[in-house]
């Protein structure tokens, strides 16, 4: 059966000229073949976006939270469209009577929760821009946001209001108001009222939009929505400018694409909110249940409570990072593990039976539906469905960004969870959605899938790190082109022309083009380093090559010029290193596992066996490891909250662990 492409070429190919890397030609998806999605009538920024559901469907459920009675959570209580609607008008009328309006910035702090979305909304209505002020990085990064994009007004959930006072007196040349999301102690108000400033508890600053109508402002698609400075892996955080066509366009070329290949989300649809609002990979989906008039729950914000706030919401569309669906995995397989002879034999015969049926391009649902009733809809029972209904729960859609899912959880989450399981690619200076792989293609597993019908898509070689984006398999750096791109960086024009050339964006991520028209992100352009042989390695290529290795959860791979070879700090699977170290009669707990050489051979040898099967380069061979029980973490600043590796932070955390390790390596052998 011929592969079917998904990209159309829509401009030549370019040779190398005055200096510039040759590119390639620029492609877009096949389902844009007739032009980009035309403007939706009446959307013309992200409050018409809102507006318009209220007015569709006023009495549909909008926003939920689980009812805590007695100190215990029980059903999701909603609050519709309607009621969100009256209460965001009554904030947006506070704020102005406060003195705020159109282009002053409005800071956000906190989890996920239904205030936060009135905020925005209100933020919407009024032209402000919402500059959302990280939860994960801390009160160094808090007071940087404020000061940077000037905030002059914030929202925070009521736990965060002393990590913003940690921010004083350094903030409160911008700052005027604080509003806590729940109550305000005396002492807070007393700390706050010493600056000059204002603080509010919520229904206290709501009662101020009660007596008073004020007329919202017109709004041009151009308008700037939204400031969401990037966490950066180095150097102070971007504030990405994102407008309202932004966020419009991105919205039409999903609903498009989800059109095309029949999953068009509806009002019935139900989503969990737990991914950080923070971010825009979030705040773009949230939007787009919104434009449908769907529900949004929002979880307790504890990741040991999610499964429970999943079974309660039951979902139909997930959206996960891959640190997640990791998670998700582990635990399925270690259910599996632990059953008895005959349920792993059935488990296994079903699995093979259904992927062989999928890979010869049957569709999930008719691949093996015999399997999915008496097998599979056990796991979905997992992500919020119910056995009793047929095959188990509402999921349909799994979607993962952010990050790389390792092509083994993909493929397994694909067969197991009756849902199509998506992997998608953008960054918040493309508004989230670039690329996202398609339903029932499973030879587009371990890509991002072919572009959104709005943006235009183009490789540029690297010849430095021998990319080239005309050759028989074309690689390059992905460039980037359309009204979905963000309108620069705050206060940043030399930043910004740094990465936009002639209209084009530079992710800076290395793409390789599938024979279908998806994209496989390979390597990242700035992480590569020398050896001293003279050798260049591509790490992140190298980090995706060992991903795959069941043994592992994760791995930090490093080289320096003053050293031949290459070693890796390794987060050992848990369950996969006990049962080694059982099969080989080895005792102890994990820690001292970590720290048995006997372990660390093991995992070196499992890695040689995959470089090996990868024909890797003897210089790209993992020589030795250390073994760290901890997961690479946010709060020992090793990653970021999108989970991409600090790798400066890394090595300055891990530098005893290195020295180590190449002293042990260089030894001379006895």
């Amino acid at each position: 059966m011929a592969q079917k492409r998904y990209i159309i070429e829509v401009e030549k190919a370019k040779e190398a000229c005055d200096g510039r890397p040759s590119m390639g030609p620029v492609y877009r998806s096949v389902f844009a073949k007739d032009g980009f999605p035309p403007p939706i009538d009446g959307l013309d920024c992200c409050w018409d976006v809102f507006r318009l559901s209220v007015e569709r469907c006023p009495e549909n459920r909008m926003l939920g939270r689980r009812e805590i009675i007695d100190g215990k959570a029980g059903k999701y209580v909603w609050q519709t469209y309607r009621e969100v609607y009256d209460l965001v008008i009554k904030l947006g009328n506070a704020m102005r009577r406060s003195g705020f309006g159109a282009g002053d910035k409005c800071g956000i702090y906190g989890v996920n929760s239904p205030e936060w979305i009135i905020s925005m909304q209100a933020c919407n209505a009024h032209a402000l821009y919402c500059v959302p002020l990280y939860d994960t990085l801390g009160a160094g990064a808090v007071e940087f946001i404020i000061n940077h994009s000037e905030v002059s007004i914030a929202f925070a959930e009521e736990k965060k209001i002393p990590e913003l006072l940690k921010t004083f007196p350094n903030t409160t040349k911008y700052l005027r108001t604080l509003v806590s999301f729940g109550k305000v102690t005396p002492e807070q108000r007393e700390a706050v009222e010493k600056f000059g400033l204002t603080i509010y508890a919520w229904e206290e600053f709501l009662q101020l939009g009660n007596d008073k109508d004020f007329d919202l402002p017109v709004k041009k698609k151009s308008d700037i929505c939204t400031i969401m400075y990037t966490s950066g892996t180095t150097g102070d955080p971007k504030g990405v400018m994102i407008s309202n066509e932004s966020i419009i366009s991105l919205l039409t070329g999903v609903k498009l694409l989800l059109k095309s290949v029949n999953e068009e989300l509806n009002d019935k649809d139900v989503y969990l909110s737990y991914l950080p609002l923070a971010h825009i990979f979030d705040r773009v989906i949230e939007e787009l249940f919104i434009m449908h008039g769907a529900s949004i729950g929002f979880w307790r914000g504890d990741v040991k409570l999610l499964i429970e706030d999943i079974g309660e919401l039951k979902p139909t569309i997930f959206c996960a990072v891959p640190r997640v669906m990791d998670r998700v995995y582990s635990g399925l397989t270690q259910k599996i593990s632990a059953g008895g002879f005959l349920k792993k034999t059935l488990f296994n015969l079903a699995y093979a039976l259904k992927q062989h049926s999928m890979q010869k391009g049957r569709k999930h649902e008719e691949a093996s539906p015999i399997f999915d009733k008496i097998v599979f809809s056990k796991v979905k029972e997992g992500l919020g469905g119910n056995v009793k209904e047929g095959l188990g729960g509402n999921v349909r859609l799994i979607l993962s960004g952010a990050a790389p899912l390792s092509t083994h959880v993909e493929a397994f989450l694909r067969v197991v969870t009756c849902a199509h399981v998506l992997q998608g690619y953008g960054l918040t200076e493309t508004c989230a959605g670039t690329f996202v792989s398609l339903p029932n293609e499973m030879s587009m597993l371990g890509t991002v899938g072919p572009p959104v019908p709005n943006v235009d898509v183009r490789l540029e070689s690297v010849p430095e790190m021998g990319y080239d984006a005309l050759a028989e398999v074309p690689r390059g750096e992905v460039c980037v082109k359309g009204s979905p791109l963000f309108s620069g960086y705050y206060k940043r024009e030399d930043l910004t022309s740094e990465v936009v050339v002639d209209g084009w964006f530079h992710t800076g991520d290395i793409g390789e083009w599938q024979p279908n028209g998806s994209l496989k992100i390979i390597d990242r352009k700035k992480n590569i380093f020398k050896l001293s042989q003279g050798e260049y390695v591509a790490v992140e290529n190298l980090e995706n090559i060992y991903g795959v290795v069941s043994d592992i959860d994760s791995l930090w791979v490093y080289g320096n010029s003053f050293e031949s070879f290459l070693v890796a700090v390794v987060n050992p699977n848990k369950q996969a290193l006990e049962c080694w170290a059982e099969e080989n009669h080895i005792s102890g707990d994990f820690e001292s596992l970590c720290e048995d050489p006997r372990a660390k051979e093991y995992i070196i040898g499992e890695l040689n066996k995959v470089a090996k099967e990868k024909k890797l380069k003897g210089f790209e061979f993992i020589k030795a490891v250390h073994l760290e029980p901890v997961p690479f973490d946010i709060d020992r600043d090793l990653i970021t909250p999108t989970y991409k590796k600090k790798r400066p932070q890394l090595l300055k955390y891990y530098q005893n662990a290195i020295d180590n390790m190449y002293k042990s390596a260089n030894k001379p052998k006895a």
